[in-house]
């Protein structure tokens, strides 16, 4: 089995308070280290432009600015962030749209943590080269 890389460093994007804290928990629990958190694209960015991040998790559905939207703009900033989008929606055409803008994984809302550790251990081996 291949070596988990705990030493990558994640933003959580999410509007929900109760989502985002639940993952930075679960995250932070499991020894990854969390540098950043956001409620909305526009604090996002933020984050991507002043801190070293190497995965986002970023919810499809936020007030203002989308997930699939935030991709293009973190995409912009950096072809080498990972990404990993998540959302309650179950619409195929969701899952084609955000893979397209260049996540890299998509779970769907509720997630058992496992899953979520299981996807970040995925993403985090992905070559960006």
């Amino acid at each position: 089995m291949a070596k988990i890389e705990k030493n990558i460093k994640i933003a959580v994007v999410d509007d929900s308070d109760f989502s985002r804290r639940t993952m930075i928990e679960i995250l932070e629990n499991e020894g990854y280290n969390v540098l950043g958190e956001a409620p909305n694209a526009e604090i996002a960015i933020q984050i991507a432009q002043t801190t070293p991040i190497d995965l986002f998790i970023v919810d499809v559905v936020m007030p203002g600015t989308s997930g699939i939207e935030l991709v293009n703009h973190l995409k912009e900033i950096s072809s080498n962030f990972k990404i990993i989008m998540i959302s309650s929606l179950k619409i195929d055409n969701i899952i084609i749209e955000s893979i397209s803008a260049g996540a890299l994984d998509f779970l769907q809302k509720p997630f058992e943590k496992e899953e979520l550790l299981n996807s970040i251990t995925r993403v985090s081996q992905l070559s960006m080269e």
